[in-house]
């Protein structure tokens, strides 16, 4: 059995372990691929994961950079307590919609809103608002501006925010300073910011799974 054989039997034994059958989230699955998402979405165990760290921060508001088809989105509202809210960051109107449904099929569209438009500009509009600091904030968008998200991110936080960003080590590539990536150059400018950012404390964590070998970086705010 190969490596990554391996890794997706033991994501299907910790997933049929630990996390029960659940008819929302993989009808939110279906509805992205019969749609044509791209499968971009994070594993039911990294979907726990996020859930988990949420629940564990006590958030009450998240602001997540990258909604696709909203499957990542409905892990983390579920943490939200009822007077919580989550704000969704979603470039394309095809995703947007299918994520809309989604969440809404979720119950969670009292919780939840979804922000159509370049991330960018769409927390210059944040900021213009002047929305109260997120509690966590999860960075899973286009990684070229990676480096730039987080800039936000620090900007809408407070002491004791939890930042997340994902897909961070590209099997492998974040090592090849030579890479011709867009994806992977900015995957490297977000390390080189938060090593230089006395704002957060941060570390990287290897995942191996049925999405391939990845990662995480988990960061919080002093």
């Amino acid at each position: 059995m190969n490596a990554t054989n391996t890794w997706e039997k033991v994501d299907q034994y910790i997933t049929e372990r630990l996390i029960p059958h659940d008819t929302v989230l993989e009808k939110s699955l279906v509805a992205n691929q019969h749609a044509g998402l791209p499968a971009y979405d994070v594993s039911p165990t990294q979907g726990k994961f996020l859930n988990l760290l949420a629940q564990m921060k006590g958030a009450k508001r998240i602001l997540e950079i990258g909604t696709l088809g909203g499957y990542s989105t409905i892990w983390l509202a579920r943490a939200l307590p009822s007077d919580g809210k989550l704000v969704t960051l979603e470039l394309d109107p095809v995703h947007a919609q299918v994520a809309t449904a989604n969440i809404a099929h979720a119950q969670l569209s009292e919780l939840v809103e979804l922000r159509v438009g370049d991330a960018l500009e769409q927390l210059a509009q944040l900021d213009d608002e002047g929305v109260e600091p997120f509690d966590l904030i999860f960075i899973d968008a286009d990684k070229p501006n990676n480096p730039n998200y987080l800039k936000w991110a620090l900007h809408f936080s407070q002491p004791g925010t939890v930042i997340i960003g994902d897909n961070v080590i590209r099997d492998g590539e974040v090592i090849n300073e030579g890479s011709q990536d867009p994806r992977v150059q900015g995957v490297r400018q977000f390390y080189d910011l938060l090593a230089e950012e006395p704002r957060i404390s941060a570390t990287a964590i290897q995942t191996v799974g049925s999405k391939g070998y990845d990662g995480f970086v988990l960061g919080i705010v002093k």
